[in-house]
């Protein structure tokens, strides 16, 4: 595994100035690009805990998530990761990846500003095995059918043998798509967030 390196970091964009949890950045970023992100405000906490534990993320060695955002969720995965282990978050809006590397000092994640149709050449990019887990919160219900469909291609082909997706989306068009490359998921029902999310899990065979 690669040695742990934190490259500098910049001041956030004055239009993000974060605040607990970032709900003013969160917000902005929605109303800037509402297809890009899957909701108004970040996860809950309850949300939080169920996606990591569904994710089995003790266990894991590399972990990619998928529209951190402003992060709220990045730090709950963190937190659930091993000391050793690694997280890449792929992000789109470059706005949200200058808040995260301004607002998260801890050596195991790495920011990419890139598409999540690119998984493997992320990985590659930043000397990553595949990794054990991916997590994403980004909303395949407003995005061409066609680009959906390519960034579970890029998860099928990015995770390691035994690895897991787990997406948390609040319409099922990730499932509907899903079994196309996955087969059927499993799906848990998580009310305590604004809107309640469904989590859904796949298992690629080791």
């Amino acid at each position: 595994m690669p040695e742990i390196r934190r490259s500098e970091r910049s001041e956030p964009p004055q239009s993000l100035i974060p605040q607990p949890d970032h709900p003013i950045a969160f917000l902005k970023g929605f109303l800037d690009r509402p297809k890009e992100v899957g909701s108004i405000i970040p996860s809950s906490r309850w949300m939080e805990r169920r996606i990591t534990r569904t994710a089995e993320l003790a266990t894991a060695d590399v972990v990619v998530e998928l529209g951190p955002g402003t992060g709220g969720t990045t730090k709950a995965l963190l937190q659930a990761m091993r000391p050793d282990a690694r997280l890449l978050a792929i992000e789109i809006n470059p706005d949200f990846c200058e808040l995260l590397r301004a607002t998260i000092d801890d050596p195991r994640l790495i920011v990419h500003h890139g598409s999540a149709a690119e998984i493997p050449e992320a990985l590659e990019k930043h000397g990553l095995d595949a990794p054990d887990a991916v997590l994403s919160g980004i909303p395949f219900s407003t995005m061409p059918k066609e680009l959906g469909l390519s960034i579970l291609h890029s998860v099928k082909e990015s995770l390691a043998p035994g690895g897991r997706f787990v997406a948390y989306q609040f319409r099922d068009v990730v499932h509907t798509l899903g079994k196309r490359v996955f087969g059927k998921a499993s799906v848990q029902l998580e009310l305590l967030n604004v809107p309640p999310m469904r989590v859904y899990r796949w298992d690629v065979s080791a």
